[in-house]
C-alpha cells in the first residue's frame, strides 16, 4: 500500500471542495491509503465529508507556537479539533515566502507530533543547487535540521517527501534513478543520527506528479508513495493516481 497525498493549496472553495471530494470518494478503491490536505478553512467541511470513509485528512501548515499572538496561525490543537491526522511542513513555498527557517520547521515537527498529528516533512533543492551538485549536501542539511531533538519513535510518525523545488509545478522531474538515489540518501542521513531502525522510515515523491508519471515514481525502489499537487485538482486524474 502506498501513500498518496493531495496538497489543494490555496485553491477551491466550499461548495468546489465538497464536489471534488464527494466525486472522489466514488471513484477510489481504497487500494492506497488516501490523505487529503485542503486549505484550512476547510478542514471541518473536509473532515464532515470524509468521515466514514478511509481517506485521511491533512493540513497545509501548523503554528510553531501552541496558542496565543499568532494572528492568522493555526495550531497543532485546531488541526486535530478539525479531524486532521496530517500536516504538512517545510514545503518550499514555505520556506521561501515565509522565511520559514530549519528551527522554525523543527519546532512546527515537535509541535504536530505533540498534538498527536503525522507529518509531512518536504525537502528539496533548487536549479542552483542541483546545477551545482549540492542536492545530498542540502537535502541532508534539511533532514538533519528537522529531526534536531525527537526520540527514534518519534520517527515513524513523519513522512519525508522528496519535493524537488526545481521541478514543482514545471513539468520537469528527476529520473526514477535520481529519485531512488535521494530517498536512500534520505534514510543514510536518518540513521546516521539515530540508529539503522530508522531505514523504515517512510519517503514519498513530489514534484510535477500526474497521472502519467505516477506509476515510474510510485514504483521506485525506497518510495513509499506520492505528494501530489496540482493534478489532485482534478478528480478524474487524481482518481487514477490514487489506483496506481
Amino acid at each position: 500500500m502506498k501513500k498518496i497525498i493531495a496538497n489543494f493549496k490555496m485553491n477551491m472553495i466550499g461548495d468546489e471542495i465538497k464536489s471534488h471530494l464527494i466525486k472522489l470518494l466514488a471513484k477510489i478503491n481504497g487500494k492506497n491509503e488516501v490523505v487529503i490536505c485542503p486549505p484550512s478553512p476547510y478542514l471541518a467541511l473536509s473532515d464532515f465529508i470524509l468521515k466514514g470513509s478511509a481517506v485521511k485528512l491533512g493540513a497545509q501548515n501548523i503554528c510553531d507556537e501552541e496558542e496565543g499572538k499568532n494572528t492568522g496561525e493555526i495550531s497543532g490543537k485546531m488541526i486535530k479539533d478539525c479531524g486532521g491526522d496530517y500536516v504538512i511542513v517545510g514545503h518550499s513555498e514555505r520556506r521561501a515566502k515565509f522565511r520559514e527557517t530549519g528551527r522554525i520547521i523543527n519546532k512546527k515537527i515537535k509541535l504536530a507530533l505533540k498534538n498527536g498529528l503525522k507529518v509531512i516533512l518536504c525537502v528539496g533543492e533548487t536549479t542552483a543547487e542541483k546545477n551545482l551538485g549540492k542536492t545530498k549536501e542540502v537535502i541532508k542539511n534539511q533532514v538533519e535540521e528537522a529531526f534536531k531533538g525527537l526520540y527514534e519513535n518519534e520517527l515513524f510518525n513523519i513522512i519525508v517527501a522528496y519535493e524537488p523545488i526545481w521541478a514543482i509545478g514545471t513539468g520537469k522531474t528527476p529520473s526514477v534513478k535520481d529519485v531512488e538515489g535521494v530517498a536512500k540518501h534520505i534514510r543514510d542521513a536518518v540513521c546516521a543520527d539515530f540508529s539503522p531502525k530508522a531505514e523504515k522510515i517512510e519517503v514519498v515523491y513530489g514534484g510535477s506528479v500526474d497521472n502519467k508519471n505516477c506509476s515510474s515514481f510510485a514504483k521506485a525502489k525506497g518510495i513509499n508513495g506520492l505528494l501530489v499537487g496540482g493534478a489532485s485538482l482534478d478528480v478524474d486524474n487524481f482518481a487514477q493516481i490514487c489506483k496506481l
